[in-house]
């Protein structure tokens, strides 16, 4: 009888599902937790139609106002300073990102945003002596129903126009998160389709307060010019779109400087004169997008100066421009 025992425990063979008792109890490191989120990031159902119309709505919106402010800007205030306040949008990206939990507030990125800045402001102001006008009476611009506004009313717009670039390459990170999820032929179209129907009746606007005159296009240069503007602004915005989905809305707004150093190249192509403090500027403009770079390589793993904790430890307290969790709707 004991021999049955024994060759009855013997016999015993454990299930394939049967877990070890010391893979239960062992709690799961934070890199196992950030491998479940990406795998379940991974597997994010696609927007539907009607979610893409939604984001295209907004993104319409605030796309349209931070252009329309920074060209509508260069008629009441210098260039050099629409374009040293339109390049804030680095400070407000980084800003605003680190609300929404897409950007980490390292010492790096602080840096790189400063420096990038700096670069811009070195460029702007080489000719910004001579093209100031003697008279500071001449600065003031009158629209056409006798309106008299300054250049601060220019230096607003522009400001404002950084604050909304921010505001709308923040919320395509938040709301897409991964380009799988959106179809970009589809998500384009409908910015297209809301530009034309909701944007028009505020020409009409800016027209009768005399703000700005609206009138058709009548020569061929203009025309051309018009279709190649429309091809180069398609264009560029679904390569960033795609980049910004591919690294961090700070990457994408620090590139957008890159501008300057390509102007640069340009003048020595051209073979233009360009000044020390121009071509000092460019190259400041052109290691800060590589630190920022190759900084956001390691943006899900660096210290957040204010939390303590790198972003993938902070996934689950993000806060989040969704409706409903993707799961809900699948």
């Amino acid at each position: 009888m004991p021999m049955h025992n024994t060759a009855g425990h013997h016999g015993y063979q454990p299930l394939a599902a049967e877990a070890d008792i010391s893979t239960i109890l062992t709690p799961s490191s934070p890199q196992t937790l950030h491998g479940n989120e990406q795998a379940v990031d991974d597997t994010l159902v696609p927007l539907t139609s009607r979610e893409t119309a939604r984001l295209a709505a907004w993104f319409c919106l605030l796309w349209f106002i931070a252009n329309w402010s920074l060209n509508a800007s260069l008629d009441y205030t210098s260039v050099a300073s629409a374009t040293i306040l339109s390049s804030m949008s680095g400070f407000f990206t980084l800003g605003i990102g680190r609300i929404f939990r897409v950007e980490s507030l390292t010492t790096i990125k602080i840096v790189t945003v400063i420096t990038s800045f700096g670069g811009v402001l070195l460029v702007s102001l080489s000719d910004t002596a001579k093209a100031l006008p003697a008279d500071p009476s001449a600065s003031v611009h009158v629209t056409n129903n006798g309106i008299r506004l300054s250049p601060l009313f220019g230096d607003t717009l522009a400001l404002l126009s950084a604050l909304f670039y921010a505001l709308y390459v923040i919320l395509l990170k938040v709301k897409i998160r991964s380009e799988s999820r959106i179809d970009m032929q589809l998500f384009f179209g409908f910015v297209g389709l809301f530009s034309i129907v909701a944007t028009w009746p505020i020409g009409v606007v800016l027209h009768l307060t005399g703000l700005e005159r609206f009138e058709l296009p009548h020569t061929n240069k203009t025309i051309a010019a018009l279709l190649i503007n429309m091809a180069i602004t398609l264009s560029s915005d679904f390569i960033y779109v795609i980049a910004m989905l591919k690294t961090t809305p700070l990457v994408v707004t620090v590139g957008l400087s890159l501008t300057m150093p390509l102007a640069v190249i340009g003048d020595f192509v051209l073979k233009k004169p360009v000044k020390l403090q121009v071509i000092l500027g460019a190259a400041v403009v052109l290691l800060s997008f590589v630190a920022v770079g190759l900084e956001d390589s390691r943006n899900e793993e660096e210290p957040d100066l204010i939390s303590g904790r790198p972003l993938e430890e902070e996934g689950s307290s993000a806060v989040q421009l969704v409706d409903e969790p993707p799961a809900e709707r699948a």
